[in-house]
């Protein structure tokens, strides 16, 4: 184990699978220098072969990437803000999702988008968004947002050696952040979501930066005397179900945490996922926590309140409960 932060810890994933496999390369804009850290150093070990910077069109590079995984090498792309994936959206949307269908399984597209998600930059509405529930809802890809740096190098392992497309959500804020990781990374499934602690009172379902708001959140809820199980699915294509469901079946409550939209995002869909599978189970309507459905200020101050909060939590959590 080393202490790593979270963009150590996916840096020294991508070159733990670049030895291992000379099948993987990187692309993307600025991936040479590393502006995001994480491919930091990389071009001096690999080359201009394996670490390829790219002109800024991601429509471009996008597609290369995948026409790069048809024939069978296995792409790492950096799409570095999910904001600019609405230039790109085609090539994903009809190319990347569908080609195995397409094909009738004689193409595998073992391709991974890296993208950074999330607000508190100060970066305006353009730079900040959490986009994983619009690539959630689309057949044919797998998406992952992990919360700390030992799940983001083992996810990101899982990634490369998927034979199906996966779009890879890092939240910026948590780049810096910092913990005790495996070294070197330990691969972790997909749709296996982890259970951070466990309570009787309630169920919390958070996903990416949320979920160390909702930990903290639990160290005050506990000196009220109200546990809770904490539950971070990891990857929201596929999404462990049984985890949630099961634990719902021992609270009764669910309170879904998620910096995603406030309509047809994460929180919306887990909570459908109560409402129609752990009916029975629920003692109180679910609580959902998002930000507003605004774009997202640049006033720091507004920036601040449109976020989530540790403090937000524990009152819906209190909320949730006195509902009951």
């Amino acid at each position: 184990m080393r202490i790593k932060s979270y963009s150590e810890a996916l840096r020294d994933a991508l070159d733990q699978e670049m030895a291992r496999d000379p099948r993987v390369i990187i692309m993307g804009e600025d991936v040479r220098p590393g502006v995001m850290g994480v491919t930091q150093g990389l071009y001096d070990t690999y080359g201009p072969t394996r670490v390829i910077d790219t002109p800024i069109s991601e429509t471009a590079f996008i597609g290369a990437a995948i026409g790069a995984a048809m024939t069978g090498l296995r792409p790492v792309v950096e799409l570095m803000f999910c904001d600019f994936a609405g230039v790109c959206f085609d090539q994903i949307l009809n190319q990347a999702a569908k080609l195995r269908y397409m094909t009738g399984g004689q193409i595998s597209l073992p391709l991974v988008i890296r993208t950074t998600m999330g607000a508190g930059e100060r970066a305006a509405a353009q730079h900040s968004q959490s986009l994983h529930h619009l690539f959630t809802a689309i057949p044919g890809l797998k998406t992952v947002v992990p919360a700390t740096a030992e799940d983001a190098a083992g996810l990101l392992l899982t990634a490369i050696r998927d034979p199906d497309p996966v779009i890879f959500f890092e939240n910026k804020m948590l780049y810096d952040s910092q913990m005790s990781v495996s070294d070197p990374a330990i691969a972790l499934p997909f749709g296996k979501a982890h259970l951070l602690r466990e309570g009787d009172d309630l169920t919390i379902v958070a996903l990416s930066r949320m979920v160390g708001f909702a930990r903290t959140a639990c160290d005050a809820l506990a000196q009220k005397g109200i546990s809770a199980d904490l539950i971070d699915p990891r990857t929201t294509q596929p999404l462990d179900e049984a985890a949630i469901l099961g634990s719902l079946q021992k609270t009764g409550h669910l309170l879904v945490v998620d910096e995603g939209s406030a309509r047809c995002g994460m929180a919306a869909d887990i909570a459908s996922l109560a409402a129609s599978k752990g009916f029975h189970s629920l003692k109180a309507p679910v609580q959902m926590l998002t930000p507003p459905q605004t774009p997202i200020p640049f006033a720091p101050e507004l920036e601040d309140a449109w976020l989530p909060s540790s403090r937000d939590i524990e009152k819906a959590a209190c909320t949730l409960l006195q509902k009951a």
